[in-house]
């Protein structure tokens, strides 16, 4: 029986370079910061549901976004930590689903307070409310640009020839706050246009009702993030179609598989723990070489049996 090694040239990719967004994010948290308070205490003062929604909805990104800020610096800083098998690829991933879970939590929240102020309407004092949506607006669309701007200068940092494993390292932590950034972007227009139609038509319903509807989009992005970083979180494994081809490759040299572990160890990447039998077995690197056109297998262990 022939055992090889886990064979791991590929810290760069794992951990991944995400300083540039990392740094945008700090303008971002600050620019949402600022901003929240102005909303919250606007909305308080002029009685707009849909800005104080706003300004709440601003609050649990500022969180989101020091969760985001402390996912980067805690993967960089145990980086080359023993304890991490797989290094900390996972550490962007998780901070993704903690904010995911905001997203919700921040969604609960205004369904409750819109759905209350639909049933007792408050006085609204549309001009202030408007101005303030209209600079949080502003500030959103902004913070959008800066992160969407990260994401193209890390993407094309990853775009570089890097060892048996090039591609792209999904960064599912700065996915998420940009989904933040533009929730906050879906309210303030929802509160505009809602504090519009209170002003010029006199429909006030159109305020709690606007928070309602920002609540169910804002729940199903939230839940779309979750889906997408859980299996990553649960070491889900490839979809059949991948397992049976790296099946059908190795099996091609009167070789069969015995056993067939794969699971991701990052957004982007996979291990695998595969047992042969081989009548006249090759040196471990030959069954590697066959697996080439796989990519994200980043970490192969092969167990060799005659």
């Amino acid at each position: 029986m022939q055992t090889e090694p886990f064979h791991c040239n590929i810290k760069h990719e794992l951990a991944g370079n995400h300083s540039q967004s990392e740094r945008h994010t700090v303008y971002v948290l600050i620019l949402t910061a600022v901003t929240m308070v102005a909303e919250i205490v606007a909305g308080t003062l002029s009685g707009s549901m849909a800005l104080l929604a706003d300004g709440w909805h601003m609050g649990t990104h500022v969180a989101a976004f020091m969760i985001t800020l402390f996912a980067y610096r805690y993967a960089r800083k145990h980086a080359d930590s023993p304890a991490y098998s797989f290094g900390t690829g996972k550490v962007n991933v998780l901070g993704g689903f903690a904010s995911a879970i905001a997203l919700a939590v921040v969604a609960l929240l205004m369904l409750i307070e819109s759905v209350e102020r639909l049933l007792q309407p408050h006085t609204i004092h549309f001009n202030e409310a408007i101005a303030v949506a209209t600079l949080g607006l502003l500030v959103n669309l902004l913070s959008a640009l800066l992160l969407k701007d990260s994401h193209h200068h890390d993407h094309h940092d990853h775009s570089h020839p890097h060892d048996h494993a090039h591609h792209h390292e999904d960064d599912h932590n700065l996915q998420a706050a940009y989904m933040h950034v533009l929730a906050d972007a879906l309210t303030s227009v929802l509160a505009i246009t809602a504090l519009f139609a209170g002003k010029y038509a006199g429909w006030h319903w159109m305020d709690p009702l606007m928070g309602i509807v920002g609540a169910i989009i804002i729940t199903r992005w939230g839940y779309g993030l979750i889906k997408q970083t859980s299996p990553i979180l649960l070491d889900a494994s490839m979809d059949e179609t991948q397992l049976h081809d790296i099946r059908r490759r190795l099996e091609a040299e009167n070789t069969r598989v015995l056993d067939l572990h794969v699971w991701r160890i990052s957004a982007s990447h996979y291990a695998a723990v595969i047992c042969l039998y081989a009548p006249e077995p090759q040196p471990a690197e030959h069954y590697r070489q066959l697996l080439q056109h796989v990519p994200q297998l980043s970490h192969i262990t092969f167990e060799i049996h005659q």
